[in-house]
């Protein structure tokens, strides 16, 4: 019996024409500003080049990716990087004790599976020997 198995799942669905709903609501996101920058701002010269500036970005939002991630997604790593901490510090482990213990434990772990593993390769070598003389004696 054959399946058929969903392609292109990580897509989005194209809703309006060749936009996702996503597309389209930055799409009228910049036309929305663009009409209320229009409307309020008496000096057009101004208004202009405020329009082609949200408007450039609300469009980069919606069809500019960058190494496969969305324009929105990069903008969100710059502000949390800006406005982030800079200063990394090493925070020393809270009890001495427990972390000794822990690297007792592995020692000891790897210290059992290196003799189990010598005593799997000692038996492995009597059962190899003990073939090769049954193997000898069935030739003769």
């Amino acid at each position: 019996m054959q399946f058929r198995v969903p392609q292109f799942i990580d897509m989005e669905d194209k809703v309006v024409g060749p936009l996702t709903l996503k597309q389209f609501g930055y799409i009228l996101g910049a036309g929305g500003f663009s009409f209320i920058i229009w409307t309020f701002i008496s000096i057009k010269i101004i208004a202009v080049v405020l329009i082609l500036v949200v408007s450039g970005l609300f469009l980069s939002l919606a069809f500019v990716k960058i190494n496969n991630r969305p324009f929105g997604d990069l903008l969100e790593s710059a502000f949390a990087y800006y406005t982030g901490s800079k200063i990394y510090t090493w925070k020393q482990p809270k009890e001495q004790t427990e972390s000794t213990s822990n690297i007792e434990k592995v020692v000891a772990d790897a210290e059992k599976e290196i003799t189990v593993s010598k005593v799997n390769k000692d038996r492995l070598h009597e059962v190899s020997l003990g073939l090769d003389v049954l193997d000898r004696n069935s030739q003769e």
